[in-house]
């Protein structure tokens, strides 16, 4: 999955606007320009276009747990290193954090997406790279829990809040 697929999906689930993400992107200290994130949220064959580097959407996540859980107590947020390459697992945890998710609701999101996961699939996401029960995320599988979160804070219980 793009970087821009995952900002759109979210930005679908959480029915935030422009403005909404600007200031999510803000609570990190990266200052999004209006234009900038209209061509991100474009889609591929539209004229404007701009690919979306894995150092923006990680100030995204970043500013998205923030913006749900806060900072972490003494700490200030460090941004990101400009050269960083995030694997599907690492957007996997971060949304994880960002939402407050526990294993039972995350199988339960696959499910609304119509995916049967085990807890032992879902356990060998998060284990570290190389570890003998590490299991690489797919795009699918990524493209299903955010399809999953949709429903669920769109349609389903959350969204009801």
């Amino acid at each position: 999955m793009t970087a821009n697929d995952v900002l759109r999906s979210l930005r679908y689930t959480l029915n935030l606007s422009n403005r909404g993400l600007i200031d999510i992107f803000r609570l990190t200290g990266y200052e999004m320009p209006v234009d900038e994130l209209e061509a991100l949220l474009k889609a591929e064959d539209d004229e404007g276009f701009v690919s979306c580097s894995h150092a923006v959407l990680v100030h995204f996540l970043d500013g998205l747990i923030i913006q749900r859980r806060g900072l972490q107590a003494g700490k200030p947020y460090e941004p990101p290193k400009s050269r960083i390459r995030l694997t599907n697992n690492d957007i996997l945890k971060k949304i994880r954090i960002g939402f407050e998710l526990h294993e039972d609701e995350m199988l339960d999101t696959f499910y609304m997406a119509g995916m049967v996961v085990t807890k032992q699939e879902l356990a060998a996401l998060f284990r570290k790279e190389g570890h003998h029960n590490y299991r690489e995320c797919g795009d699918q599988f990524l493209r299903n829990f955010l399809k999953g979160l949709a429903i669920r804070y769109r349609h389903g219980e959350e969204g009801a809040k």
